[in-house]
């Protein structure tokens, strides 16, 4: 823990996060700024708080200043690190970290970490829900919407914090140690900010670069990036698959998920695969990687099948919503990156009018070719990405350039029949059209609803 009374410290950024660790730290006693590059106008509802609680607040930009004047700086998730007043603080040698750091030095209790580039939320809510079912005294937070700060109240020393971590949060730590580690999956994401797919994977190689001999990294043993990390790690390394046997870990055999705890061990059967509720053979995957967390957490077979099988889909990933005239809808707004996209155009066999488009993130939408000629009869594009993703998918299938949410719901509504699937995973953020990718999981649904 800091000594942080009367210490002067930023926070940069006003999302969830930065405002839970503006909080935090002011109840350390600590002389608390925050700097935000949105206006005062846009933080209307967050500023009279935050004066109220004491702190100063920076609106409409970052000063220089404000940064130099500094004990500690405390940066937000969605703050680059490349932030020019930000590179100039670490070079003068103040000390920068992230809201993930700040909350791992007071957060008391174990801590799994999971991170990967598709199936974090949906697996952190799985191991969250297996753990707690198991009446181990479970928390669940990180990237997946409530702030690691914010578990640190309620945490004890038996408590075990589930996090779902991302690249941004793992680029600033420094002493983040997870007792177990996951990764469920790298394939390229967010290049726009990281630079390169290199960067992107040294950051998420960063979850286990504090483990030792007593921790536990869980790694993909189909994913070939994942595959690399194991030499990098210092801690026990447990595999899981959804293709073939595992030295020690989960995977299936004939049906039926089965684990085994040491070399050569013996073989213990969890649960069939036909008791599993959720879409897709990624979903298959992210129920090894539980069931790896859960077995290393003395969690029983028979009580992680109970579970398991109680567990239904995520909101907003392959999520079903409606099923009308014979036509699914389904809303993935959380696939943004065109792996996710893929591992859900992968869950259906044909009949697929798809929506893509968003915020691009510097991604090769030609990658998605062979699938979409496959299964996807049409693809109504949306967002500021759209002419990008018309232009590498050009030729490939039916395009419709429908510009917005709502009319690409429309055009593919009418144009689909019974027997076909219409699908919302856009392969891209959110933000150039609405707040999140909840906001426009929020608005998909809303839509289909409302279809007559």
């Amino acid at each position: 823990m800091m000594d942080l009374k009367n210490k002067r410290v930023l926070v940069v950024g006003l999302g969830k996060s930065g405002l839970s660790a503006a909080m935090f730290l002011r109840g350390l006693g600590a002389r608390v700024t925050v700097s935000d590059t949105r206006s005062a106008v846009a933080l209307a509802q967050e500023i009279p708080a935050l004066l109220e609680a004491g702190i100063m607040v920076e609106s409409g930009g970052h000063g220089l200043l404000t940064f130099r004047r500094q004990d500690l700086i405390v940066v937000s998730p969605g703050v680059p690190m490349d932030t020019p007043e930000v590179k100039q603080v670490v070079a003068f040698g103040l000390t920068v970290i992230g809201e993930l750091e700040l909350a791992s030095r007071y957060l008391q209790g174990q801590v799994v970490a999971i991170t990967g580039s598709n199936g974090k939320t949906t697996t952190t809510t799985l191991v969250g829900k297996i753990l707690s079912d198991a009446g181990l005294p479970t928390q669940v937070g990180g990237n997946i919407g409530l702030p690691v700060i914010d578990l640190v109240a309620k945490s004890t020393p038996e408590t075990v914090n589930v996090l779902e971590v991302s690249s941004f949060q793992l680029e600033t730590i420094e002493e983040f140690h997870p007792r177990i580690a996951v990764i469920l999956n790298i394939t390229p994401d967010h290049l726009d900010r990281h630079g390169s797919f290199e960067k992107y994977v040294a950051a998420k190689e960063r979850i286990f670069e504090r483990q030792g001999a007593g921790d536990a990294l869980v790694l993909n043993g189909d994913d070939r990036v994942t595959q690399m990390c194991a030499a990098r790690a210092k801690s026990e390394v447990f595999w899981f698959s959804g293709t073939k046997a595992v030295r020690r870990g989960a995977f299936v055999r004939d049906g039926v998920i089965v684990w085994v705890e040491k070399e050569g061990g013996t073989t213990e059967p969890v649960m069939p695969v036909s008791e599993v509720h959720l879409k897709g053979a990624h979903n298959i995957e992210n129920v090894l990687a539980a069931v790896c967390v859960a077995r290393l957490a003395k969690v029983s077979a028979e009580s992680i099948r109970a579970s398991v099988a109680s567990f239904r889909a995520v909101e907003h990933r392959l999520e079903m919503v409606r099923k009308l005239n014979g036509v699914e809808f389904y809303n993935d707004s959380k696939a943004t990156n065109v792996d996710a996209t893929m591992k859900a155009v992968a869950s259906f066999s044909k009949g697929i009018h798809l929506i893509l488009g968003g915020k691009d993130k510097d991604s090769d939408y030609g990658l998605m070719a062979e699938l979409l000629k496959e299964r996807v009869k049409a693809v109504y594009t949306i967002g500021s990405a759209a002419e990008k993703v018309e232009h590498q998918l050009h030729g490939v299938v039916k395009m419709v350039a429908a510009g917005t949410l709502e009319i690409a719901v429309a055009e593919a509504a009418k144009a689909a029949v019974a027997g076909d699937v219409v699908l919302l995973s856009p392969a891209c953020s959110s933000f150039d059209q609405f707040e999140n990718y909840e906001h426009r999981g929020r608005v998909f649904r809303q839509l289909v609803n409302e279809l007559i």
